[in-house]
């Protein structure tokens, strides 16, 4: 087999070892089988075009070819010539899983099922990967571009994971791309003709070469450290690896996080959630309010065909304070009592959401890092998730009754928030179920009643967590309108479509039920609980939940006066009782029973110790000793940091500026070099550069590329500093610009004071976590250290590299006559 064949297969291979990232998002290995299918017939193509000596553009067209008909196979509609020629029909079924597979990416959470349409996906995306790897390697002889449609597929797991994408398929896929490296090289080597090794022997074809085996043991070992070093190494988490591994939970991120800038499908984590076979404890809270209502996190606003979506969050900081809705002439309607809440997240529910009841007012124990969107109403971080998190807030719950809501009075038409959360997809069935439901209704609060009031039992509607997929072209509120078959998530998206068409702005929100598990005082919230309801914005009142589900089907569901559950029964029962005060009325549905707590706390730390033996004192002595060597090692990294910073505020001690003196020529220009610019251009320096230290701490990126201007604007904007400390950036920035470029720079300005300033703005903002790690292990240091290290390898290889060389020139063996050759 020629060179070229056989780097063909490598190609393939690796293709195939890059995929593995998709096993974090199939629940079965459906998916690995039709791919090696579609890749190894992908792969035979290529051998075979290549076998015939056929030119660039038929080996292209002979492995797309051959992909077509793979799918047509794996995939078929029914109308295919000789169950394998794709005909027309075909191309439609192809179509018809596209949109399958939209649908199922907003259905499903990871693991998703064995779905048609995301499989063909799997193998249409893996395919086209397999087919541009092999031309990139074996036809432009460019393997080291081959890695940019294999690390796509690694981007699918992170932009739709919920939590960190596991770092195995990682490692994986880079063993297939060095293994693809190293291929090629072996092929470019073997056309240069014979090969010797150091000292003059040849190598047979079969045998490797000393400095391919070098070379695959280079690849190994930084492999295995660029995995394993972040993962031992506190404070190193701001490189390559992290942000490939990281998924920026939340909605914003930032992922988030960042958090990153990644995007959480609330109705996709919403089915992940209630289709898991297990249940998991994600929240604990307490509440002063004795009949709360549901926990919520999350809002979705945006309308198209395909149904509801969340936007990104955008708000201020929670140290700016929350505007009290008792103090907003808009909402001020209804009674308003005040209540304490206290959450405790498990650390198995981590995204960039923080789960509060509505109406909150003031927030305590989240850090600098997350903000309050006071249009959603929701709680978000751009840099940090929920995960292990314990807080409390204030809130202030309205009651309202019917007769109150009949006071509000429709929206203007140019109303913003008519404007903004009305619009609504063409769909005759849905304008027409509306305007019949609606007709002779006045009121606002009257046709939103004469909408919730549809999904009853009594017109057939049933609670399923298997929802038909849209047939023919129809919207999804329409396929779940004729099915009545749906749970929380159609019923809530189907309601508050229906109430935009009615002219009236609606959203979809979700969160947790109250919950049905008491442990002791507080409410034990799981992935069961997990929820979805409407809210309908009314003028006077604000937004006022409608919860269409039925009651009887959600554990721990919850009810009010102003709208009730449909299938209520009125006849008293033991289990669930009507609340003549205005206010929520708990109708938890069968299941709903409760289960005895467990004691989490026993044993915690294990049975007590034994007594002290004699002579404790000596080994108490030494322990104690350890312990303090332990501390001041783990002290040095902070101790560097304080003595660099130390060292930089003395260089950027206030400059007064001298005038310069004597004659100046007609017609030239004076430039003058005094010691004076020549220590304001070194204090300006010296200031940027703890600045960019300082962001390194506080995990805030930094581009070289950039300017220092925008460095400036960058960092204000990112880190939302306000006041001094944005004036601090902004001097700083100033600074080092005018004295990189200026004939004359920055003088008699206070840098040091700038900087403190900055870092306070930094700390304010960064959560507790990234403090910690700024003031202890600071990554500006380990970052320093870890550069420095890597030189002093280098150095260190290339001794003994040469000191190898030298043992090699004057081996003994040479002064042997008879040497065997």
């Amino acid at each position: 087999m020629t060179g070229r064949r056989r780097l063909g297969l490598v190609a393939a291979a690796a293709t195939l070892l890059s995929a593995a990232p998709l096993s974090a998002i199939f629940d079965t290995w459906t998916w690995l089988l039709q791919c090696l299918l579609a890749v190894g017939l992908i792969a035979g193509a290529a051998v075979l075009t290549r076998s015939m000596r056929l030119p660039t553009w038929a080996q292209a067209a002979g492995m797309a070819l051959t992909l077509l008909l793979t799918l047509t196979w794996m995939f078929p509609s029914g109308d295919e010539l000789l169950a394998l020629i794709p005909s027309p029909a075909t191309f439609n079924h192809f179509a018809d899983l596209f949109s399958q597979a939209g649908n199922d990416t907003r259905s499903y959470g990871v693991p998703v099922p064995d779905r048609d349409g995301l499989l063909f996906i799997a193998v249409l995306g893996i395919g086209t990967v397999a087919i541009a790897v092999d031309l990139l390697t074996v036809v432009a002889r460019r393997p080291a571009l081959a890695g940019l449609p294999m690390l796509a597929i690694y981007s699918v797991p992170v932009a739709v994971y919920v939590d960190s994408v596991p770092v195995v398929p990682f490692v994986i896929g880079a063993v297939g791309f060095l293994w693809l490296l190293v291929a090629d090289n072996v092929d470019r080597v073997r056309r240069f003709g014979r090969r010797f090794t150091g000292d003059g022997r040849d190598v047979d074809v079969w045998e490797p070469s000393p400095l391919a085996a070098a070379g695959r043991r280079l690849a190994v070992i930084g492999v295995a450290t660029a995995v394993l070093l972040p993962l031992i190494v506190p404070g190193l988490n701001t490189g390559l690896l992290n942000k490939l591994t990281q998924v920026g939970t939340g909605v914003g991120g930032n992922g988030t996080g960042s958090g990153g800038n990644g995007r959480i499908n609330l109705f996709a984590s919403l089915s992940g959630q209630l289709n898991q076979s297990q249940t998991t404890d994600y929240v604990r809270v307490t509440t002063t309010e004795p009949d709360p209502f549901y926990l919520r996190f999350g809002t979705a606003d945006v309308l198209s065909t395909a149904g509801f979506s969340n936007r990104t969050p955008t708000g201020r900081p929670l140290s700016r304070g929350i505007v009290d809705p008792r103090q907003n002439a808009d909402t001020d309607g209804g009674t308003y009592q005040q209540y304490h809440a206290e959450v405790e997240i498990t650390e198995d529910f981590g995204q960039t959401l923080a789960p509060v009841y509505s109406s909150t007012i003031d927030v305590d124990g989240l850090d600098g890092g997350w903000s309050y969107d006071p249009s959603a109403q929701v709680v978000f971080s751009n840099r940090t998730t929920t995960k292990g998190k314990k807080y409390s807030f204030d809130y202030v719950r309205a009651k309202y009754t019917p007769g109150q809501l009949r006071q509000s009075e429709p929206l203007a038409e140019d109303d913003p928030i008519r404007t903004q959360f009305t619009p609504v997809p063409e769909d005759r069935k849905v304008e027409a179920l509306v305007a019949r439901l609606t007709r002779g209704k006045d009121t606002p609060y009257d046709k939103i009643m004469a909408l919730y009031q549809h999904f009853s039992r009594d017109n057939g509607f049933t609670y399923s967590l298997q929802a038909a997929d849209p047939e023919g072209g129809a919207s999804a509120i329409s396929a779940f309108l004729d099915n009545k078959t749906g749970y929380c998530q159609q019923y809530a998206a189907a309601l508050a479509w229906m109430v935009r068409e009615a002219g009236i702005p609606a959203r979809v929100a979700f969160g947790f039920t109250r919950g049905s598990t008491r442990d002791g005082s507080a409410y034990v919230l799981t992935n069961r609980n997990a929820h979805a309801w409407t809210e309908a914005y009314l003028d006077g009142f604000g937004w006022i939940p409608f919860d269409a589900t039925p009651a009887g089907s959600v554990v721990g569901s919850s009810r009010s006066e102003w709208a009730p559950d449909n299938d209520r029964v009125d006849t008293p029962s033991a289990s669930s009782s009507a609340s003549s005060a205005p206010g929520a009325v708990n109708s938890a549905g069968p299941g709903a029973s409760s289960r005895p707590g467990n004691d989490r706390d026993a044993n915690a730390f294990g049975a007590p110790g034994g007594e002290t033996p004699s002579g404790g004192s000596s080994t108490g002595l030494l322990t104690a000793g350890i312990a303090a060597l332990v501390i001041a090692l783990l002290l040095v990294p902070a101790l560097r940091r304080v003595l660099v910073r130390r060292r930089r505020h003395a260089a950027t001690a206030a400059v007064t500026a001298t005038p310069s003196t004597g004659p100046v020529l007609p017609g030239t220009r004076q430039v003058t070099v005094t010691t004076e610019s020549i220590r304001a251009r070194e204090d300006a320096h010296a200031a940027w550069d703890e600045l960019v230290d300082t962001m390194v701490d506080y995990r805030v990126p930094v581009d070289p590329t950039e300017t220092p201007r925008h460095t400036a604007l960058r960092l204000i904007r990112e880190a939302e500093l306000v006041d001094a400390p944005a004036q601090g950036v902004t001097l700083l920035g100033h600074a080092e610009e005018r004295a990189r470029y200026a004939r004359t720079p920055l003088q008699g300005e206070g840098l040091t004071t700038a900087l403190n300033q900055v870092r306070r703005g930094l700390a304010r903002t960064a959560s507790r976590r990234t403090r910690l790690t700024a003031l202890f292990l600071p990554p500006s240091v380990m970052l320093r250290w870890r550069m420095s290290l890597s030189d002093l390898s280098a150095t260190w290889l290339t001794t003994l590299s040469r000191g190898r060389d030298l043992l090699v020139r004057f081996s003994p063996r040479r002064l042997l006559a008879s040497r065997t050759r």
